[in-house]
């Protein structure tokens, strides 16, 4: 294996393993290994093998995955080698100029093929369907690899960006949440405080009676109700704003971690992918400028010597060697930032589905809370509807009578 060369993705036979003469190994952009023959410019998916007629791995090869340019798919899904062949698979569109492919083969015809540096893909649009990694849920890991267009028309936004996006307002929905519970909490301390007071006042103190009775009970439960509404209030702070506070600071170290680096492997990755295409222009420079002073030399239009004509070969030779480089650090740089997407989007929806399901247990633990405040202050009402059905206005008069009488009417004759 060449220095800097990607390892072979998971499943496959070891590259340690001698190639015969002639023969090199590289890696796709999509990670899958495919071997080449230098010396007759021969593509295949299969190791070729040192001894004549004996294959070194087995002939038949799952589909290989379309194009992808800086870490994409064209049909805006990852580009990853296809080892599960169990999962469901989507129709997948290309762009003929993205860098490399999965499927060189020399069976193909020239309509449904691209060769790139003496090596042949197939055409885009010849690619078969895309495979998921969550086939059977709507995960983030397989929705958000390619750049959505700006409705307006300016400009892109990458997917990862929407995924932070996302985080971001769930994080500022979980604050307003937390400010919403903090003002109602608020309204029952005010609420409390003012019904105390209210408890308080001298207003209709004097009245006596069965009725008397049932009006300083109207007046206890509105101090037993503040009571009732304090604690609510208290409850409230404790059991659900603070929880969700905490957890919003917790969310917001978390969201950190999740921001690291993705943003710079995605430029690393487009440089890597500009250095490829400049390398590749350079090779065909000077394979163009060696041919010219071939063809020179053999019709003797020119004074250049063989050693010239060395220099130019070492020259070809030095740009292949930097094209085929820039493709392994191409091929590094794709392999990494994949490896963090598919770890990042997948951790930004665990904390995704960790937020709603402790907000939604928050707010039950609020209706709770709610409900056993409305019996409490059923409770306090009850005194008063007992002492209400007893109020008996004959009885009343009979007690006043009782005691402020002045004494009974005696009827007296009167003389002349």
């Amino acid at each position: 294996m060449k220095p800097g060369m990607v390892p072979p993705p998971p499943g496959e036979e070891s590259q340690t393993v001698i190639l015969p003469p002639g023969w090199q190994s590289y890696l796709s952009p999509q990670g899958r290994r495919y071997y080449v023959n230098t010396t007759t410019n021969e593509t295949t998916w299969e190791r070729p093998s040192s001894s004549p007629g004996i294959p070194a791995s087995p002939g038949s090869h799952r589909s290989s995955l379309p194009p992808a340019v800086n870490g994409y798919h064209a049909s805006g899904t990852p580009a990853h080698p296809p080892e599960t062949a169990h999962m469901s698979v989507r129709k997948s569109t290309g762009d003929s100029q993205n860098l490399g492919s999965s499927s060189p083969s020399k069976k193909q015809s020239k309509e449904n093929t691209i060769t790139i540096n003496c090596v042949t893909f197939p055409h885009p649009d010849t690619m078969p369907e895309q495979q998921l990694l969550k086939p059977t849920e709507w995960s983030y890991c397989d929705y958000f690899w390619a750049d959505k267009k700006d409705p307006q028309g300016n400009g892109t936004v990458a997917g990862f960006e929407l995924l932070l996006q996302k985080q971001l307002k769930g994080k500022q929905m979980q604050k307003e949440m937390s400010e919403f519970i903090r003002e109602r909490i608020k309204i029952e301390e005010d609420y409390a405080k003012n019904l105390a007071k209210l408890s308080q006042n001298s207003l209709a103190s004097q009245e006596e009676g069965s009725l008397g009775e049932a009006w300083a009970q109207v007046k206890k439960s509105l101090a037993d109700e503040a009571e009732v509404h304090l604690k609510f209030s208290a409850k409230l702070h404790s059991e659900v704003e603070k929880p969700l506070m905490n957890f919003r600071e917790n969310f917001k170290k978390d969201m950190k971690k999740c921001d690291h680096h993705i943003a710079d492997l995605r430029k690393q990755l487009a440089s890597r992918y500009a250095s490829v295409e400049k390398a590749r222009k350079a090779l065909t420079e000077r394979q163009r400028d060696l041919e010219m002073k071939t063809q020179q030399l053999e019709i003797k239009l020119s004074n250049k010597t063989e050693e010239d004509i060395k220099k130019a070969r070492r020259k070809s030779t030095q740009a292949g060697d930097d094209l085929m480089r820039c493709v392994d650090l191409y091929n590094q740089a794709q392999s990494k930032w994949f490896e963090e997407m598919v770890t990042t989007t997948l951790e930004l929806e665990r904390l995704e589905v960790e937020r709603v399901e402790m907000i939604r247990q928050h707010l039950c633990q609020y209706t709770q809370l709610r409900h056993e405040t409305d019996m409490f202050n059923q409770s306090t009402v009850e005194p008063v509807d007992q002492l209400l059905r007893k109020v008996d206005p004959a009885k009343d008069r009979e007690l006043w009578v009782r005691e402020h009488k002045t004494g009974s009417i005696r009827p007296v004759d009167m003389e002349i």
